[in-house]
Parts: structure tokens; C-alpha cells; sequence
């Protein structure tokens, strides 16, 4: 069998899997694929692509299926992405654009891309060890209680009500304000610790037990902006796709529900040139996802957070990888205005 046809005959097997759910056989691959040989033919070819461990016989069905190493090579051998549909491409805009608030910009992401995959989708929070305070706000709640706000240049936004321990003003607020910002407005929220003791020094005696405070305020903030979080939708989406977990759908739940399984997954999956990666099955170095793929890219600043989604092994690829490159762009842009 030459090289050529023993791709289309897999693609032809993969492709017809994904539709019908049903093992896959030569006769049915003649009908429905223009394959230019005799069933007979076709028989041998599959007959070395199981041999291959490409394919494999379900218990005694006349029929095939694709193994995790016939998706890999049919995966690896999709020369581009395709792009989406303009009605896609449509979907997207209409329902990212329009919010600031990165909570529900990601939100709104992570619905979208299991609406167009019917994956269980997933979306890991901006990484800050890069972001950079971009403005914070201090607003007197009462007399002594005061609303601290931190944003992020990555659109994170972080509140926290402080207790001032005496009574404190708008005036004194907005002097505070203006102190603090020109020590620290533009540095890494990493460095913030280290930056913050020296504005407090600059202080006014009378304010600079105030000053403490609300620095104190602006630390944990800026810690909270350093937790590994990631949010997700479409977990039904999975029980809809029950009888493709041939062992069970509760360990995949368990990945879902352990976040730093699949964060730690996300960000040790690298791209590949066409801007997007997939791991299959046994490829997942988590037991539990043993029967799950998972396809992911980077965005925002750097490509460093990961946005991708999570489904059997028989899935609908190319359309997969298209919907989650496009979607993490799309993502991207919106994040960078």
C-alpha cells in the first residue's frame, strides 16, 4: 500500500468514526469515499493499517476504529488549520466584544468555544508574573473602611475592603492615591512587595499608618493575581459523550474538578507550527484522561495562558483545532486593547 493512500484510507476511517460512531468497514469506506480501488483492496489496506496499530477491531465487529496512534498520524498529517466559517467567525466577535471585565470576557470565551466544539472547554486566567499594575483606586466605603482596587495591565481586576484603623478621608484617600501610584504605577506585580515600604516611608507622618494599611491591601492583591486559576463550561458536553468513555466519564470529571491537573497539563503542552497542539489519549501523562484529548493553545501577552478544550478521543479534529486558534486570537485581541 503506498503512503498516499494509506493516509486517505485512515482519513476515511477517522472522518466516517467521528460522524456515525461505528466501527468503520471496507465496504461502507467504497460506498462513501471516492478511493479508487475494490473493497477487496481496501480489506488488505485495512488489514495493514491494524497491523500498524493505526486501527483496531472493537470486540468482534467486522468493522474498525481509529487507535490513539491512527488519530496522531491522521492529526499530524493536517498540513493547516482551516479557518472558520464567516458565520463563525461572526459568532465570535458578536459575543466577546463589549465587556472590559476580564472575568466575564473569559466567561464569555469558554461558553462560546464548547457552544462551537461541543468539547468541554477550558481557559487558564492571564499568567501576571508579567502584568504590570496599570492603576489602583482607594474609595472610602466608611469612616474607617475603605474599598481597595488593583488593575493589571493584563484587564484583572483585584478588590479587597481593608479596615483603615482610624477614621480617614476622601482628601486623604486621594493624596494616598496619588503617592502610591507614582512609586509604583507601571512596576511588576511581582516586584510589588519590595516597592511598596518605600512609598509608605514618603508618606506624611500623620498618614503613614494609613499608608500601611492599604499597602498591606495592595500585596494581597497583587498575590491573588499570581494564583494558577482557570475556568471552564460545557462539562454536560461530556455526558452527552458517555458511551465514548468506555471505562468511565468520572475520572476525566475528576481532572476537571483537581484544576491543577489540567493546568499543569495546559501549560506543559507546547505548540506546534500550526499554532495549536493536541495530546490523545494515552499521550496525557494523566491516568484519568487516558481516554480524553485535549486541544490547546496559548494567548494573550507572551502565548503564556493557555485557552483549549477536552473530549474523547473521537472528535471532531480539524474543526476542533480551527474553532480553539481562532477563538484564543480573538482572545487575544480583545485582551490587548
Amino acid at each position: 500500500m503506498s503512503e498516499p493512500r494509506k493516509l486517505e484510507v485512515l482519513r476515511a476511517i477517522v472522518e466516517d468514526y467521528v460522524h456515525s460512531r461505528e466501527p468503520v468497514g471496507s465496504k461502507a469506506l467504497v460506498e462513501r469515499h471516492h478511493l479508487g480501488v475494490s473493497s477487496a483492496t481496501i480489506r488488505n489496506d485495512m488489514a495493514l493499517l491494524e497491523e500498524e496499530g493505526l486501527i483496531a477491531a472493537p470486540h468482534t465487529s467486522a468493522g474498525r476504529i481509529p487507535t490513539d496512534k491512527g488519530y496522531r498520524l491522521f492529526v499530524d498529517r493536517i498540513s493547516a488549520v482551516k479557518p472558520l466559517s464567516a458565520a463563525e467567525r461572526r459568532a465570535i466577535h458578536s459575543l466577546l466584544e463589549g465587556s472590559d471585565d476580564v472575568e466575564d470576557i473569559l466567561e464569555r470565551t469558554v461558553r462560546l468555544l464548547s457552544q462551537l466544539t461541543n468539547q468541554v472547554a477550558v481557559v487558564q486566567y492571564p499568567h501576571s508574573n508579567r502584568a504590570k499594575l496599570r492603576h489602583i483606586e482607594f474609595v472610602l466605603l466608611a469612616p474607617r473602611q475603605v474599598l481597595v482596587v488593583l488593575i493589571a495591565d493584563s484587564g484583572k481586576v483585584e478588590q479587597r475592603v481593608v479596615d483603615a484603623g482610624t477614621d480617614v478621608s476622601d482628601e486623604d484617600l486621594t493624596l494616598l492615591r496619588g503617592r502610591f501610584l507614582s512609586g509604583i504605577s507601571g512596576a511588576p506585580l511581582a516586584h510589588l512587595p519590595q516597592l511598596l515600604a518605600p512609598v509608605v516611608a514618603l508618606c506624611p507622618p500623620s498618614l503613614q499608618g494609613t499608608a500601611a494599611v492599604l499597602a498591606r491591601g495592595l500585596d494581597k492583591l497583587a498575590e491573588s493575581t499570581r494564583d494558577e486559576r482557570m475556568m471552564m463550561a460545557g462539562t454536560a458536553n461530556l455526558a452527552r459523550s458517555n458511551v465514548d468513555f468506555a471505562l468511565s466519564i468520572g475520572p476525566v470529571l475528576e481532572a476537571l474538578e483537581e484544576q491543577v491537573v489540567m493546568l499543569r497539563l495546559l501549560s506543559e503542552m507546547a505548540e506546534d507550527p500550526r499554532g495549536v497542539t493536541v495530546s490523545i489519549g494515552r499521550e496525557n501523562p494523566y491516568d484519568g484522561l487516558s481516554e480524553a484529548s485535549v486541544v490547546a493553545t496559548g494567548y494573550g501577552p507572551g502565548a503564556a495562558a493557555k485557552i483549549g478544550i477536552l473530549g474523547p478521543t473521537r472528535m471532531d479534529y480539524p474543526s476542533s483545532m480551527a474553532a480553539v486558534r481562532a477563538v484564543a486570537r480573538y482572545l487575544s485581541r480583545i485582551l490587548g486593547n
